[in-house]
């Protein structure tokens, strides 16, 4: 209550403070002291009527640029390094060269993991040039030879049976038939047994020749990402081990701004709008770049909801790590409103100005919002029809008698257009 009596306090001054009379002369800022004029005393002002403008909404931001795709690039194999053909800074393409090993030691385990791929290959009766799946196993030497010397005994042991049941053939000679044949399957079941174990033995053989042959091509390290050398950790000469570091890749182009949005503005950002920013690097230079993700959840110690912008820069002009400043363009509230400087008076916070009506002046409070070059816009006191005075404001009170001057004809025409403001400040 106290405050509001303070508000209707503060009213009645600047009320009175319009009424005082006043010597000074034409053209007098808004806002400025000093006695106005009596109110049968004819002021002679120049009039201008309201615009109405399209205003671009924004919300203030800061953050960090960073890379979006960051890589420490390791040693898969250990040796000592032979060459390292990239610097700091050095742009490279994914598959780049960025370190070489000497190979020999890894050239030699290649040829020896060979060799007894070779040896397994020929006992199974694999050619290099067939394809990689073994021949079944009846077609394997060893397991045809064993089967026809089954097969061979098999046909003894019924003929030994035929002759000695008519009595042409010895009961010892039957037995030792018999006998063969059973040696005879199982040295074909043991020839199937060892094809088997070569066939496994095989793909042991081939797991490590492949083993081998990565190894060797992995004393080549090429770039997994296209980027920038942020770091070269090792130098030519130096022996490293397996997983040693060598080289740190960070993704140019694009970069992300990583920024946090107070949580009243919430509901203003999105996908997809226009982000502009400036960095200490290149003041006065103004760089953008496209909201892309927007968190749902807001941090309950700083009350902002993580945002993230994608920024193109081709030109590589901007750095991961440099501090960002500038707004995002959330909506535009259009046929807002608008009115010139000179036709406001500010005093003790309270803003007003003369409504020219029949001849008449009266001053009327307003609430200003953006301020947008020359304009001020009105949030509210007027409708926006109305006709201003622009000029002597501080010889204008409530009731004064007014005079137009010549003025006024290009001033209305010059404020009956549409035009296009934008915003300065944070979304409304």
């Amino acid at each position: 209550m106290q405050r509001h009596r303070f508000h209707i306090v503060l009213i009645l001054i600047v009320l009175a403070a319009s009424g005082c009379n006043t010597t000074s002369g034409q053209g007098a800022r808004p806002g400025a002291g000093g006695a106005r004029g009596g109110r049968g005393a004819t002021v002679q002002v120049e009039t201008t009527v309201i615009q109405h403008v399209d205003i671009q909404r924004r919300v203030d931001l800061s953050g960090t640029l960073l890379s979006p795709d960051q890589a420490k690039v390791s040693s898969e194999v250990a040796g000592i390094v032979r060459e390292v053909p990239v610097e700091l800074g050095t742009e490279v393409r994914a598959g780049d060269v960025l370190v070489r090993l000497e190979p020999r030691e890894l050239e030699l385990a290649l040829e020896r993991a060979e060799s007894a791929l070779r040896q397994v290959e020929a006992q199974i009766g694999v050619e290099r040039s067939q394809d990689r799946q073994p021949p079944p196993d009846e077609e394997i030497a060893s397991v045809r030879q064993a089967l026809a010397n089954r097969d061979d005994a098999r046909a003894a042991y019924a003929r030994a049976q035929r002759l000695n049941g008519r009595g042409l053939l010895s009961q010892v000679d039957k037995d030792t038939a018999e006998t063969r044949l059973k040696v005879a399957e199982a040295n074909y079941q043991a020839s199937i047994d060892t094809v088997r174990a070569l066939k496994a033995s095989l793909q042991d053989r081939r797991a490590a020749y492949d083993l081998a042959q990565k190894k060797l091509n992995d004393a080549v390290i090429k770039a997994p990402v296209a980027g920038s050398i942020a770091e070269r950790l090792v130098q030519p000469g130096e022996f490293i081990r397996e997983n040693t570091p060598v080289v740190t890749i960070v993704q140019m182009n694009p970069l992300k701004l990583k920024t946090g949005i107070q949580e009243r503005h919430a509901g203003a950002i999105r996908a997809g709008q226009r982000v502009k920013f400036e960095v200490e690097a290149f003041p006065g230079q103004a760089f953008e770049g496209k909201v892309a993700f927007v968190s749902p959840a807001v941090d309950q110690t700083t009350r902002t909801f993580p945002v993230e912008a994608v920024v193109e820069n081709a030109s590589r002009q901007l750095k991961p790590g440099f501090f960002a400043k500038g707004t995002v363009d959330t909506k535009v509230d259009e046929d807002v409103i608008a009115v010139g400087d000179d036709t406001v008076s500010t005093l003790a916070g309270v803003s007003t100005v003369y409504v020219i009506d029949e001849g008449k002046a009266r001053q009327q409070i307003v609430t200003l919002g953006e301020h947008l070059g020359k304009l001020w816009e009105i949030v509210d006191g007027l409708k926006g029809t109305e006709t201003l005075a622009s000029s002597n404001l501080n010889q204008l009170a409530t009731g004064t008698p007014v005079r137009t001057g010549r003025g006024d004809e290009n001033a209305n025409a010059a404020g009956r257009g549409r035009g296009r403001g934008r915003g300065q400040g944070d979304a409304q």
